[in-house]
């Protein structure tokens, strides 16, 4: 069974945040976003350079911080 989301979208919209993620040490922020699908959280894309043995190498992140139950909020 699915986790109702606490929260409503207008005080998801008015409320919410970005929020700090550190990746390897490089502190990133992830914008308050509201899904295609419905979901409200978070998003961050970006791309970093991250050692290997001392050999640098790219990397792309997509991350999602998805509230739980929050695609299934009255829509507006």
């Amino acid at each position: 069974m699915a986790k109702a989301c606490p929260i409503t979208r207008a005080d998801f919209r008015e409320h919410a945040k970005p929020v700090q993620v550190t990746i390897n040490s490089i502190p990133l922020i992830a914008e308050v976003k509201e899904f295609s699908t419905g979901s409200l959280g978070w998003n961050l894309n970006g791309k970093t350079t991250i050692e290997i043995n001392g050999t640098p190498v790219s990397v792309q992140i997509g991350l999602n911080l998805t509230l739980v139950g929050s695609k299934d909020l009255p829509k507006d």
